[in-house]
Formats: structure tokens, sequence, C-alpha cells
């Protein structure tokens, strides 16, 4: 049920796996029939026995139309807020975007509720595979119904879900952050088939699992702070899955077009969504092949969005990557994929005229060339500096159109840099240019890449702030 995911973060344009899930298989029939059964190695290990009898936990019910607030006793106007989906704008906004969540209320600051959500969580973290294990097998033993709305195979959704709590237990008392987190969840889960009636179902075993592995320090008091805080959280995502639900769908269906590929291991794929998908450059969506019903990975946008309504993916086929190896060698022109909605902060502010510093790494030049895009249609002059970084000379598989780019705009400057050739690696070649004060930047990459990256902005003076970056955590999680 949880996908963790911070809001204001652009995922994997290093086309690695990091699957999440879906509703329901046999939605269409592709035109080239594929294998539909996981090999061996990838079963599912929560349902391979049954878990311990465990004392019941205080039943969640499902969540009420009023929903008490995260923090506390005391109403919430944000939560309010996202409880009313008439008040949800029928255009999702243009964030500005926002790198870094914002830092959780000291801990002599925090909510009864905060404090004791922050201890289970303490209390379990030494155990968390044990917990999140447990709370699967017990979900599909008390309600095997919702096991369809899982991938067959469940390791990487068990760190999903403790990403999730830890998520939460983080801002619990930072109420914009987490609504905002929450209802990007909402909107998300949507493709997955995700029913208000499932929620009360997942709060029980998810106490349940709590329960058992926190039982040291677990009691009454510890309890209700936990079913008011997950029925809090769950009607955020059901309200915001409702609103949502008035003005898209919960996936479209897309065409595949185009199938270039670059190297022997990337792809430039161009897809026709079956009907409009509203977008912005920077932004992200999640990708289902035909291949592999029920998993889902993430990509980045490569281009702004288009006249003609096409849509264009930058995939690196990486080791026992399922939907990227799909797209890499198997998906061709008339088969078709599923996208869920876009999500992500990573855009430029068109409200400033601040220099944009761009850095990308390997596929993670897709969602600069769309942000360079973006500013060109726009009709700015503002200063553009992008460094593509690569191992490789055959890495810079995207080069050609990036400097193509800067031959049509004076105002774009592209550097290539390579590991293999360079006497500076991407970070210190930032500090041998600048000033960057005067600017907002951007990253997308590897997890390394993206760490050394944002030192070094920081070193030169760029502030917090103005640093958006894809989540290091969720690319972290992707690469294993």
């Amino acid at each position: 049920m949880f996908e963790a995911r911070h809001s204001m973060d652009a995922p994997t344009t290093t086309s690695a796996d990091n699957g999440t899930s879906d509703g329901g298989g046999g939605w269409f029939t592709p035109r080239k029939k594929p294998a539909t059964t996981a090999p061996e190695s990838e079963r599912d290990a929560a349902t391979a026995s049954e878990p311990a009898e465990i004392s019941p936990a205080q039943r969640i019910s499902a969540p009420p139309t009023s929903a008490p607030p995260i923090s506390g006793p005391r109403p919430s106007p944000a939560v309010a807020e996202a409880s009313a989906p008439h008040r949800v704008p029928t255009q999702r906004p243009a964030p500005t975007g926002r790198p870094e969540p914002q830092p959780s209320a000291p801990a002599e600051d925090a909510s009864p509720d905060a404090v004791l959500i922050r201890r289970t969580m303490a209390e379990i973290a030494p155990v968390a595979d044990k917990v999140t294990s447990y709370f699967y097998a017990l979900l599909f033993v008390r309600h095997p119904e919702l096991r369809l709305l899982f991938p067959p195979a469940m390791d990487t959704q068990r760190d999903r879900l403790l990403k999730a709590l830890l998520t939460a237990a983080e801002h619990i008392d930072n109420t914009p952050v987490l609504v905002d987190y929450l209802q990007n969840l909402g909107r998300g889960h949507r493709k997955y088939g995700t029913r208000p009636e499932h929620y009360p179902a997942v709060g029980e075993c998810l106490i349940g699992a709590l329960s058992r592995y926190a039982e040291g320090i677990w009691d009454a008091e510890t309890e209700a702070a936990w079913v008011r805080t997950y029925t809090t959280i769950s009607q955020v995502m059901i309200d915001a899955a409702a609103a949502d639900e008035l003005r898209a769908p919960a996936w479209w269906h897309a065409e595949v077009v185009a199938h270039d590929l670059r190297t022997p291991d990337i792809a430039v794929i161009t897809v026709r969504p079956d009907q409009p998908y509203p977008f912005l450059a920077g932004q992200y969506t999640s990708v289902e092949t035909p291949w592999w019903p029920r998993v889902w990975r993430h990509y980045s946008f490569a281009s702004a969005p288009r006249s003609d309504g096409l849509l264009t993916f930058h995939v690196k086929a990486v080791p026992a990557g399922w939907v990227s190896n799909a797209l890499v060698h198997r998906a061709r022109p008339g088969d078709v994929i599923r996208l869920g909605p876009p999500a992500g902060s990573m855009t430029v502010d068109h409200t400033t005229d601040s220099g944009l510093l761009c850095l990308g790494g390997g596929t993670g030049i897709a969602p600069i060339k769309a942000l360079v895009e973006d500013v060109a249609e726009h009709g700015e002059r503002r200063p553009v500096e992008v460094f593509y970084g690569a191992r490789t000379d055959q890495d810079l598989y995207d080069i050609d159109t990036m400097l193509r780019l800067q031959q049509s705009h004076s105002w774009l400057s592209v550097r290539a840099i390579i590991d293999q050739q360079a006497h500076l690696q991407l970070p210190d070649a930032i500090r041998e240019y600048g000033p960057w004060n005067e600017y907002d930047a951007y990253l997308s990459g590897p997890p390394g890449m993206i760490r050394s990256g944002v030192d070094a902005l920081r070193h030169v003076g760029i502030p917090s702030n103005r640093i958006r970056h894809d989540s290091v955590e969720e690319l972290v999680a992707a690469g294993s």
C-alpha cells in the first residue's frame, strides 16, 4: 500500500528498477505476447509461511469524514484543506521545487503522539526487516484478496513500507510537508487499484506487526497514538485520491511509436498516450510493461510537453531489472505500456530570472534536457549551464542533442565531463567555473554523483533551498 517517495524529488533517471505494485492483470493484450511468469528466484517470501497468532490490535475502522489532526488534538488547517476534495485545483500546480524536507520539530517541541510514534520507530529499527515481512504476511493471510494488488516479488515493497513510515514519523509535526507527501501517495496509489476500504485492513495489520516487535514499549497509549495517526494519514490519502479521480484517470495506456537503441543498454523510447497527459518538464512518471504486470518503475520525462502529445524516456537496462530490460530489449513500436500520473517538483520557477546550473549524469541528462527545452519554450534568455557527466565516451549517448540545443540558444552552455579522460571529476569541475551565487541548481543521476554534487554546490555557496535533486534514498534502493 505504501510507496515511499519524497514529494520534492524527481526519481530514477538512472532507469534502475525500484518496483511498486498495481491492481489486477490482464488489462490489455500486447502486440507480441510476453512471458508473464516471474523467475523462481523472485518468488514471494511474504506468503511462504503463515504468521504466528498475535494478540488482536485495536481494530481500525474506516477513516471518518473529518479526520483528527496529524500532530495532536488541535485542528490543523492544512489537514482540513487536504480533506476537502473541492478545494484541490483542477490542474496540478507547477511546484517550484522543494529539494529537501523541512526540518522536523525539535524533540522538546514534539507533540505527544509524535514522541510515541518516533519511540516506536526507534524500537523496531534493529528488526525492521522482520516487522515489514511480518506485516505483509499478516495482511495476506487475513486479507488474501489484497495479494493481487502487489507485485510477484515483495523485497522492494517491504523497503517501501518502512520508508513511508520513517517519512511520516520524521515529519509528523510538520503538517504542510507531511500532507503534501501523503497527497502525492494517495494520488499515485490509484494506479495500484487501492480503494478506501483497503486502508482499515492495512492499518489493523500494521499495528499488529508493530505491537509484536515493539512489545517492550507497547501500551494502550502508544496504540492509541498509532490509531489516531494512521486514521489521519489514510484520510488525507483517500481524499487526495478522490479529488484526483474527478480530473484524471488512474493510469494512461501509451503506445510505443519509436524505439532508438543508442547503446547496447540504453534506449530512447517515445510513446503516444491514449488521452492527454499533463505534466511539467523535470517531472517523472511510473511505467508498467505488459511483460511484468503489477511491477512499476519510475522514469523522468526527457522532453518538455510537446504539441503532438508524445512523451519520451531514456531507459538504461540494469542487471536483473525487469522493467528496464523489457523496455530496452523487448519493447518495439506498436507495443502498449501503462503510465501512472506525473509527479515531482524538480521544475523551473518561471517567476524568477535566476540562472540554471544543471548537473546530469548518465541517463540523468533526460530531465535536464527537458528543463532546457522548457526555458527555451518560455522565451527566456536566462543563462543555463549544463554539466553532462559520464564514465566513458559511450555514456554520452545524448551529447549530440545537447550540442544542437547549445547551437540554437546563445544562453545555453554544455560541458561534457568524462571520468576516464578528465583531470577533474564533475564536482571539481563545478568549482572551477562560476560564480554560481545567482543560479538555481538541478541534479539528476546516480546517487554518488548527487551526493558529491550537492556537497560541491554547497561548498561554492549555493544554499540548500536552491538545490533541486532526485531522491538519493530512492536511487540507492533502485540500484539494488
